[in-house]
């Protein structure tokens, strides 16, 4: 028998993965107040079925659930909310998240919500139950308005230990961004807003007392500033005995002098750097309102690989108004050659309220009508060039950035990275009509056939290189085209040899 959870209040979000714990959440429920005793934090994941959801939720005598939406749940909280509307149209149903602040009107589920906060939530949340439960009629349609961020409460007490210990925790030392790149929803922030650095240090400090390894920062502009970003960094060096691992997304031309002194001293396995590139078309840069400089984003590059250990991981998006598959081949290319461990290859995705909006008419670019709005064409890549591209970034996913190939893909990338990748991938999609579910055995055969038929590649060479990858891999067992007692060319050559020498021979005896 199942025992009740005496709440009035659910905070329910339906995460990616197991291994994301939202911080939103966290944040709503650390700010309930007098509520909190009354409310509920439950997380989901994609792998769940709505139903399923559905049913724990339900297990609760809840008045009030809230649901954080994002372009990744949208769809499954949406059939979420129509079995709730079913089942228990009592319930009060709000919704709030990046998903649901921006063009209401066309979206089912803020037609099924009873109550609808856009913007940042932390305090309005709260404030409108208290309204619910006394028996109020709010207005459907709540607009948060600024907040203080020294005046919430932190949410990292709320990590459970069980999140402490099995999960990423996300944190933030600033909110916003003062970069009004037009893809993105913090084009729309006025500016950066710094937490209170030594009560954000004193956190960090009581995750890691609890044990805490893992800490992805989500502040869009880490190091915006110079000195912010020193002390936090120091922060953790004291503590990198405890193998911690940390994630920030860094602006690529700005790494001063502070920065340049501190980095080099973390151990390996310890930095991970997010560093969006997007485009490398200076026209395409100017077009999206995106500030960048060029030579200073190379060096930046090039001195993070040569003298610090971090795993650099570098985004490109194709599909931006104006550029097309050469000009974003040149800047792939451009980006290889500057060494970073991944390059994340993105398709642009118009998200809901972002200034990229404005191209679409000039630039004739369509969208995917629901999650996640990627783009399907425009005048300068038709949907032929975008299917290519979306399987390019899958099979760079399975080849490029799985580090599962470190002594081959440079043999297979030679001296034109984008071309000679472009044609493994349209090969690929041609042989196996597949771009997921693609066993790696598999994928070492599909390698080598692509490598000595498509490329007349020498024989020896690619047998070494993918052995050496095999190795690489614990891959157990000799792999298949080991086993082949196939020729090499050098063995062609030699038999060939041989064979006109016993002919000459036999001709001298006629």
């Amino acid at each position: 028998m199942v025992t009740k959870i005496m709440k009035d209040i659910t905070l329910a979000t339906i995460n990616a993965r197991y291994i994301h714990a939202s911080l939103g959440l966290r944040y709503l429920f650390a700010n309930m107040g007098e509520l909190q005793p009354r409310t509920l934090l439950q997380e989901f994941t994609l792998e769940q079925r709505p139903e399923d959801i559905v049913e724990l939720l339900l297990r609760d005598e809840v008045k009030i659930i809230g649901f954080g939406v994002y372009i990744w749940n949208v769809l499954e909280t949406t059939d979420v909310m129509r079995f709730i509307k079913i089942l228990r149209p009592d319930i009060q149903l709000v919704i709030g998240g990046p998903e649901v602040s921006y063009e209401l009107d066309e979206q089912p589920i803020c037609k099924l919500a009873d109550f609808v906060i856009t913007g940042a939530a932390d305090t309005a949340f709260a404030e409108l139950c208290e309204e619910i439960l006394r028996g109020d009629k709010p207005s459907k349609l709540v607009s948060s308005l600024p907040i203080q961020l020294d005046s919430l409460a932190s949410p990292y007490p709320w990590y459970s230990d069980e999140d402490v210990a099995h999960r990423v925790l996300y944190v933030e030392a600033s909110r916003g961004c003062p970069f009004k790149c037009e893809f993105c929803l913090s084009s729309l922030d006025k500016s950066a807003v710094a937490f209170d650095l030594p009560h954000f240090l004193d956190q960090m400090q009581q995750l890691i007392d609890r044990g805490a390894r893992q800490f992805k920062f989500v502040d869009r502009t880490f190091n915006l500033k110079a000195e912010t970003s020193r002390q936090i960094l120091e922060f953790f060096l004291t503590q990198m005995d405890k193998g911690l691992f940390l994630h920030f997304e860094l602006i690529p031309d700005r790494l001063p002098e502070v920065l340049l002194n501190i980095l080099p001293r973390f151990p390996p396995n310890s930095l991970q750097f997010e560093i969006g590139i997007q485009s490398f078309n200076a026209e395409v840069q100017k077009r999206i309102s995106r500030r960048q400089q060029h030579e200073r984003t190379c060096t930046n590059l090039v001195w993070l690989r040569e003298n610090t250990t971090a795993h650099v991981h570098a985004d490109l998006i194709f599909g931006l108004p104006g550029e097309d598959l050469h000009s974003f081949g040149e800047g792939f290319d451009l980006l290889y050659s500057l060494g970073p461990q991944e390059i994340q290859v993105g398709i642009l995705k118009r998200l809901r309220g972002t200034p990229i909006a404005r191209h679409t008419a000039e630039y004739d670019m369509r969208y995917q009508a629901t999650p996640p709005y990627r783009i399907l064409a425009h005048k300068d890549a038709n949907f032929d060039t975008i299917q290519r591209m979306v399987r390019f970034a899958r099979y760079w996913d399975l080849i490029g950035n799985s580090g599962r190939f470190p002594s081959t893909l440079p043999t297979l990338l030679g001296d034109s990275p984008f071309v000679r990748f472009m044609g493994l991938s349209d090969w690929l999609f041609k042989t196996t009509a597949q771009t997921h579910r693609i066993a790696l055995p598999k994928l070492f055969e599909l390698l080598r056939t692509h490598l000595l038929t498509e490329l007349q590649l020498d024989m020896d060479t690619v047998h070494e290189q993918l052995l050496s990858d095999h190795k690489h891999n614990r891959l157990k067992g000799v792999p298949a085209f080991a086993r082949q007692q196939q020729p090499s060319a050098a063995a062609i050559d030699a038999s060939r040899q041989a064979e006109a020498a016993t002919a000459q021979r036999q001709r001298r005896h006629l």
